[in-house]
């Protein structure tokens, strides 16, 4: 079975790796963490560093595009089900 950490161990082992006043393995025998998972753990930090600083509620615009396009979506999807509805008379 696979072992968990949670996000605040992660977090915490990847700060430390990242400030380099440790070596890597110093870290992988204190915490008892294999070295890969350290490095992925780091480079997550890394990539994600830029979104802890954007501002909440600010969508970007691949999302604002997406958005516009599904209200497209779903008005098309309902002006083609009353279309459906009028033109074939109900079942009885």
């Amino acid at each position: 079975m696979r072992k968990t950490y949670d996000k605040a161990f992660k977090a915490n082992i990847a700060l430390e790796a990242l400030r380099g006043e440790k070596t890597l393995q110093k870290i992988v025998i204190a915490y008892a963490v294999h070295p890969n998972m350290v490095r992925q753990w780091k480079t997550l930090l890394l990539d994600n560093a830029v979104s802890i600083f954007e501002k909440s509620g600010k969508e970007t615009s691949a999302e604002v595009e997406a958005e516009h396009i599904n209200d497209e979506l779903y008005l098309q999807v309902g002006k083609l089900q009353v279309e459906s509805e009028t033109s074939f008379p109900p079942i009885s």
